[in-house]
Protein backbone atom coordinates (compact mmCIF):
# COMPACT_ATOMS: atom_id res chain seq x y z
CA UNK A 1 0.00 0.00 0.00
CA UNK A 2 1.85 2.37 -1.04
CA UNK A 3 0.38 6.04 -1.29
CA UNK A 4 2.48 7.73 -3.84
CA UNK A 5 1.07 6.63 -7.20
CA UNK A 6 0.06 9.92 -8.31
CA UNK A 7 -3.10 9.74 -6.18
CA UNK A 8 -3.47 12.07 -3.13
CA UNK A 9 -5.49 10.73 0.07
CA UNK A 10 -8.68 11.61 0.06
CA UNK A 11 -8.66 14.85 2.32
CA UNK A 12 -11.97 16.44 3.49
CA UNK A 13 -13.18 18.54 0.74
CA UNK A 14 -17.03 18.99 0.99
CA UNK A 15 -19.63 18.71 -1.71
CA UNK A 16 -20.32 21.95 -3.28
CA UNK A 17 -24.16 21.22 -1.83
CA UNK A 18 -22.78 21.09 1.41
CA UNK A 19 -20.66 24.63 0.89
CA UNK A 20 -23.93 25.97 -0.44
CA UNK A 21 -25.45 25.18 2.65
CA UNK A 22 -23.15 26.13 5.03
CA UNK A 23 -22.80 29.90 3.17
CA UNK A 24 -26.81 29.96 3.82
CA UNK A 25 -26.88 28.93 7.15
CA UNK A 26 -23.64 31.67 7.34
CA UNK A 27 -25.99 34.35 5.86
CA UNK A 28 -29.18 33.15 8.38
CA UNK A 29 -27.04 33.74 11.59
CA UNK A 30 -25.35 36.88 10.30
CA UNK A 31 -28.85 38.55 9.37
CA UNK A 32 -30.29 36.94 12.95
CA UNK A 33 -26.88 38.70 14.57
CA UNK A 34 -27.57 42.29 12.79
CA UNK A 35 -31.49 41.55 14.01
CA UNK A 36 -30.32 41.21 17.11
CA UNK A 37 -28.25 44.08 17.12
CA UNK A 38 -30.42 46.55 15.88
CA UNK A 39 -33.19 45.56 18.26
CA UNK A 40 -30.98 46.03 20.84
CA UNK A 41 -29.76 49.30 19.82
CA UNK A 42 -33.37 50.71 18.56
CA UNK A 43 -34.81 50.20 21.54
Amino acid sequence: MSGHDGQREPRYEPAPGVGKLLLWIAVFVLAAVVVVLGGIYFT
